[in-house]
């Protein structure tokens, strides 16, 4: 892996809303954020007290923001941190190609109502009204109902995130979240990219799955809910 592929993927979140999502956030030369509906993801150039300030002057006093770091993050000035986990970040290897793209189908804005309430039935991540602008998203019907999606979340230089990954629970055990991820895995790399995710790291039943289809543990993040310090005071 090249030095600038390790930069890029150590700060994913700085480096999509710098280049390819900078129309999808808001934010300047030290700290940048998505629009509210399309992810709750910011980041900031480095860690500094000037960078957290400009991250303090992206957010209304009831808005809150997850950060990617590689260390724990303490209380900035103005700001309160929350430690809401720790995920892995695995990169796809070399993929045979073939995925099978059986009754597979293309979701657009119309099928937005489907995937917000698959997504809160099966819980796999963030998901707004506008995350299905960040990039491609598929999915599988049974009849007229959404049981199954898969998406791209971020999208930098030679690296697009594979996200939203859920099935609908009465349909699990069916291999339809392989199936998805192989197809939209196929895609990335035929755009000449590279798939890459994030996973909780307690979730050996999703890290299985993905290290079946060829992914491989690059690093692991520590998630930082961060929110101005008034809105943290009265949120207990």
């Amino acid at each position: 892996m090249s030095l600038s592929a390790k930069v890029s993927l150590d700060n994913p979140v700085w480096m999509a809303l710098s280049t390819k999502h900078a129309h999808l956030g808001r934010g300047g030369p030290l700290a940048r954020r998505y629009d509210p509906d399309v992810a709750p993801f910011a980041a900031v150039a480095s860690e500094t007290t000037d960078a957290y300030q400009a991250l303090h002057r992206l957010l209304e006093p009831h808005e809150y923001v997850v950060l990617q770091s590689l260390a724990p993050l303490t209380d900035p000035d103005g700001l309160k941190a929350k430690h809401l986990g720790t995920v892995q970040q695995m990169v796809a290897g070399p993929r045979a190609g073939n995925a099978d793209r059986r009754n597979v189908i293309r979701l657009g804005a119309s099928d937005v109502p489907e995937m917000l309430d698959l997504a809160q039935r099966a819980k796999p991540g963030p998901f707004g009204k506008r995350t299905r602008e960040m990039g491609n998203y598929i999915g599988i019907r049974e009849g007229d109902r959404l049981i199954a999606m898969a998406g791209e979340r971020m999208a930098l230089n030679r690296y697009v995130e594979v996200s939203a990954v859920c099935v609908d629970e009465q349909w699990r055990g069916h291999g339809l979240a392989g199936r998805l991820v192989n197809v939209l895995c196929e895609e990335i790399v035929g755009r000449g990219d590279t798939p890459f995710l994030h996973v909780f790291h307690h979730n050996a039943t999703a890290i299985g799955l993905y290290e079946r289809l060829g992914f491989v543990l690059r690093c692991e993040f520590i998630l930082t809910q961060i929110s101005p310090v008034a809105a943290a005071a009265g949120g207990r």
